[in-house]
């Protein structure tokens, strides 16, 4: 007898566009293209993907069940801020971790490091005018990593990288936000990189190292702090009712 393959139904259509509508969406986010507070217009997402903008809404729907997106009435989809507490504790947790497998990697740190160092810092520089801040971000932890990965503290090191895998979870790219904090940045990196060139005392690397993090997160907060919306009477919906 042959099997009969049953035709597959508008909805299961339907579902499996969704589907590639949400990880249309989720990968964008993940990697950094949609940046926190970025609005998800259905109708350009639906024409991207050449699909009704009905999936693309379902697709809404569950990353906002997911906490990735948030919806509001008048202003539409888009993904979710991060709580400012999760990046407060994330970062001043991975300010003094870094700081400190900075200043206990710099014995180790060599001239071919410091090199490698600065050519990423001079790459960063570079991107500064036409500047994308996802890359930017990337090239931040690779020039970091150079001067992290050196220390002979395996729990402090691990720590160091939870600290930059739970930022990269909060899906943060503190600097395109505050993109006038890149410049700084750089600068900030080329003082780090003289006091490991000048065999500087362990305390002072570590401090400035500190600091240098604590500065993006002060950067960071001030800009939460100027474009919080006021806490209520506005009224909120839920991607239900787009």
């Amino acid at each position: 007898m042959t099997a009969v393959t049953a035709e597959p139904t508008s909805e299961d259509t339907t579902l499996s566009k969704a589907q590639r509508s949400y990880r249309y969406i989720r990968e964008r986010i993940n990697d950094g293209r949609y940046v926190p507070g970025f609005r998800l217009v259905l109708g350009q997402i639906a024409k991207e993907l050449d699909v009704s903008v009905v999936p693309v809404r379902e697709a809404i729907r569950l990353l906002e069940a997911e906490g990735l997106v948030t919806f509001e009435r008048n202003v539409g989809a888009q993904v979710a801020m991060i709580k400012e507490t999760e990046y407060l504790h994330t970062m001043q947790t991975l300010s003094i971790v870094e700081g400190a497998a900075t200043a206990l990697s710099a014995p180790f740190i060599t001239p071919e490091h410091i090199a490698r160092a600065r050519a990423i810092n001079e790459r960063m520089i570079a991107c500064l005018d036409d500047f994308d801040p996802h890359n930017f971000t990337a090239l931040n932890l690779e020039f970091h990593s150079v001067l992290f990965e050196e220390c002979p503290n395996p729990h402090i090191l691990e720590l160091v990288h939870r600290g930059w895998n739970r930022m990269n979870v909060l899906r943060d790219s503190s600097f395109s936000f505050v993109p006038g904090r890149a410049r700084a940045s750089v600068e900030e990196h080329e003082g780090i990189l003289r006091l490991l060139e000048s065999d500087a005392a362990p305390i002072e690397i570590e401090l400035t190292a500190r600091a240098h993090r604590t500065a993006t997160l002060d950067a960071m907060l001030a800009y939460q702090a100027e474009h919080k919306r006021p806490e209520p009477r506005q009224t909120t919906a839920s991607a239900t009712e787009i």
